[in-house]
């Protein structure tokens, strides 16, 4: 299993959050939605498979790199959402009716350069979410980890645009 493809720094923790109800319905939809981490580990780990497949072993590991990397994001977001006082379910958020996630949001692209196009776009949308979220959230312990997840999704965009380049080239 490849390294994950994360920031050097250590992750914050939960230490002191209490429950709070405003803040878990801003940080949910980042846990399990169709632009959530658990939905960016499916689609990474699904992608990958088709990269092997066809040649791509180097592409393939760096997808799973980077699907390692959200599977540490689910983690820390679930441990979040349980500190904030709701069960870590995989639903957009646990107080409007367990809304639950459906592997419908994957994008199940067949064509390599759709697949990188998709991943892109996802990455783009989690970094807007987590801008989103860092522009109503008031506690600092929250901002710090949201701020943390963040950066390395930056650093996922990036590496997905170099492949995309590569890969066009």
């Amino acid at each position: 299993m490849p390294e994950p493809l994360t920031l050097p720094t250590p992750f914050p923790t939960t230490d002191g959050l209490i429950e709070d109800a405003y803040s878990l319905r801003l940080i949910s939809p980042a846990y399990a939605s169709s632009t959530g981490e658990l939905n960016a580990v499916l689609q990474y780990i699904y992608h990958s498979f088709f990269f092997k497949s066809r040649g791509y072993g180097e592409v393939a590991e760096k997808l799973v790199s980077i699907a390692v990397a959200e599977m540490l994001h689910l983690s820390l977001l679930g441990q979040t959402i349980l500190a904030l006082g709701a069960p870590p379910v995989y639903c957009r958020c646990p107080y409007n009716g367990f809304d639950f996630y459906s592997t419908k949001y994957v994008a199940y692209s067949r064509s390599l350069k759709f697949m990188l196009e998709d991943d892109i776009i996802g990455e783009r949308q989690a970094i807007c979410q987590y801008d989103h979220m860092l522009g109503k959230l008031k506690n600092a312990q929250l901002i710090k980890i949201v701020s943390r997840i963040r950066a390395d999704e930056i650093m996922h965009l990036e590496a997905l645009n170099s492949i995309l380049n590569d890969f066009k080239g």
